[in-house]
């Protein structure tokens, strides 16, 4: 059989070689054309020796080369001919074959086929748009060529030519968009695909979104990207990550190694962050690198959305991603900085518009609790990161979380009962996280001091719904230690409270989800995608607190009668703790992200464990959060 190609291929080389310089166009267009019709006619020969052509894979001569692009500019012309039945081997050759194989003048041939073909019937429509699609990406072989400059510039020349011929098929086809959007996703690499293979198309999924095509597709290319990056977020396990000192507090573990000097730190600026060389297993995760390109690929795409005027729009679609998606995976680790990094980028519109959403989902009583406790979970980590917004958006937000807890307060008499005022105790420790962080910003600017007074937080605290004996303790304890060096409140016998009992009921409140441990924007532990967040993100070492200095005194016996645990930080942050949260003169490149760490996690997991006892004082939980969901406990 491989005989007989062979020869039926040189038969029709020499027919070509022969005669072709005296062909016109519309000639060779004929002799195609009457080999397609021979077929029904019984005579197989000029059409086998046609598709022989058309399948060759391997290197071709520079007159093999000249013949493959005569054949197929020559079916161009004679697509009408062309049936589905009779000519399926010719089709299915057509439609294999990819354009990363060939040269520019080859490449050109199949485009234009492609789109005669997709312009001749609509029953050819869809696979002209999977043969595309499937151009996205590049053989196997391609791989390691990708690396090299000469591998580039074809993967410039095809995927140019790709999107072209989409944009070509679309204005003969109107609704070819529609039949697109399927074949895109079902296309879509899953999670264990090479990493350079998913990126890449990836990338040609973002290229849709901001191309021509953008206005019918643009939507969907992203959310179908964000669910691409939950689903890679929630393929890493928790024990990849979390390998934290059990003995260190909260607070204290963004600054567990502030004992190293700056030159020390200033050495390790090119090489793999603290966080992941001990993180047994994290370095080297293959499914956390491949997140962290396609977060990367995210925010190159968001930048120029915003270069070009388009990210409001854009973030539209995002907000709705969010809602549909991104809220509800409570395993999501770092998918969420989608988000962050585009508000960081228009803090005026992004960045209120996704504060004010959240806000209005938790305040809301259309949707059910556990999604309004993660909204104010996320409200919570959000306010408290984001260098980007005002102390007085801030503020605001805080006064619109404080009024619905009140108003809440007021409707409810009850005593405590952690599972029947989840959602209470929810915006409570949101109010409290974010004065651990804010508290000190707000205080300085008199106006925000004066409404934080007159805010009945004290009231709050002091309702027989008690939220101070049901909220995670670590919050609680530092909140009344800033409450009590910044005197805020006049009242103070009642913040003593039962470490023990405390815990108890916050793991109730937290429920099956823990989500009294959920603080989403806790810092980014992945190298490359954090570089695009740190110069926008509020780090523990950056806050000042109320205790910082002799204006905040919370040592004098006139202050609060509350005794609260705890250190303060060595001496060697003391520079960096004395920076503004408003300040941006802190190059973050200079420094190591161990520098940088605290989130509010538990770090010992065992003390979390459903009907585990509870041993020694509460700690400050690690720099990252565990996941919300039972398995992972």
């Amino acid at each position: 059989m491989g005989v007989e190609l062979a020869n039926q291929k040189a038969e029709l080389t020499v027919v070509m070689e022969e005669d072709g310089a005296d062909f016109t166009d519309s000639e060779l267009v004929c002799r195609v054309r009457d080999a397609l019709k021979s077929v029904s006619l019984g005579d197989s020969d000029d059409y086998n020796q046609l598709v022989g052509v058309i399948h060759r894979r391997e290197c071709f001569h520079p007159d093999e080369v000249a013949l493959l692009v005569t054949s197929l500019k020559a079916l161009s012309g004679a697509v009408c001919y062309i049936d589905s039945v009779h000519h399926e081997s010719l089709l299915s050759s057509v439609f294999r074959m990819s354009m990363w194989n060939y040269g520019p003048d080859v490449m050109d041939a199949i485009v234009e086929l492609i789109i005669s073909l997709a312009g001749s019937s609509g029953k050819y429509v869809d696979s002209c748009l999977d043969m595309l699609i499937c151009n996205f990406i590049p053989p196997h072989s391609f791989k390691e060529l990708l690396k090299h400059p000469r591998g580039l510039a074809r993967k410039d020349q095809v995927l140019y030519r790709v999107h072209s011929a989409l944009k070509d098929i679309t204005d003969l086809v109107p609704l070819a968009p529609l039949r697109l959007l399927p074949i895109v996703i079902q296309r879509m690499p899953n999670i264990y695909s090479n990493e350079p293979l998913i990126v890449i198309y990836v990338e040609n999924m973002l290229t849709l979104e901001s191309g021509a095509m953008g206005e019918l597709v643009g939507s969907m290319m992203l959310i179908a990207v964000v669910d691409r990056l939950i689903d890679l977020d929630v393929e890493i396990e928790w024990d990849d990550i979390l390998n934290d000192d059990s003995s260190k507090g909260m607070f204290e573990m963004e600054l567990e190694e502030v004992e190293e000097t700056i030159d020390d730190i200033e050495e390790k600026v090119d090489e793999v962050p603290v966080e992941f060389s001990r993180r047994k297993g994290f370095r080297g995760n293959v499914v956390a690198e491949k997140l962290d390109s396609l977060l990367v690929l995210m925010f190159e795409h968001l930048n120029s959305c915003y270069d070009v005027g388009r990210l409001v729009k854009v973030f539209e679609t995002l907000l709705q991603s969010f809602q549909l998606t991104v809220l509800s995976a409570y395993k999501s680790k770092f998918a969420q900085f989608v988000m962050f990094y585009a508000c960081s980028l228009d803090p005026e519109n992004c960045g209120m518009r996704f504060a004010d959403m959240l806000a209005d989902i938790f305040m809301g009583s259309a949707l059910p609790p556990i999604k309004r406790m993660s909204a104010v979970a996320y409200l919570a980590s959000y306010l408290s990161r984001a260098k980007f917004l005002s102390v007085s958006f801030v503020a605001n937000t805080l006064q619109r979380l404080v009024r619905w807890c009140w108003e809440y307060c007021e409707d409810h008499n009850g005593d405590i009962n952690p599972k029947a005022h989840r959602v209470f105790y929810s915006g409570c420790q949101a109010i409290m996280y974010v004065l651990c962080f804010r508290m000190r910003s707000v205080m300085e600017i008199p106006r925000l001091k004066s409404e934080l007074l007159i805010m009945p937080i004290e009231a709050l605290l002091k309702h027989p719904l008690d939220p101070l004996k049901v909220c995670l303790p670590s919050i609680v304890e530092e909140f009344l230690r800033q409450a009590k060096a910044a005197r805020l409140f006049t009242v103070s016998e009642i913040f003593v409270f039962n470490d023990m009992l405390e815990s108890e009921l916050s793991r109730a409140f937290g429920g099956m989800e823990r989500l009294d441990m959920f603080f989403p924007f806790d810092p980014c532990l992945l190298k490359k995608s954090d570089r695009f967040i740190r110069r926008s993100f509020v780090y523990w070492s950056m806050v000042r607190t109320t205790y910082d200095d002799d204006d905040y005194d919370c040592s004098s016996e006139d202050d609060v009668e509350v005794c609260i645990a705890g250190s303060r930080k060595d001496n060697a942050d003391d520079d960096v703790m004395a920076r503004s949260l408003g300040e941006h003169d802190l190059d973050f490149d200079e420094f190591d992200e161990s520098l940088n760490r605290m989130s509010i996690t538990p770090k010992n997991l065992s003390k979390y464990q459903f009907g585990a006892q509870q041993h020694g004082a509460m700690q400050m939980p690690s720099r990252i959060r565990p996941s919300t969901s039972p398995e992972s406990l």
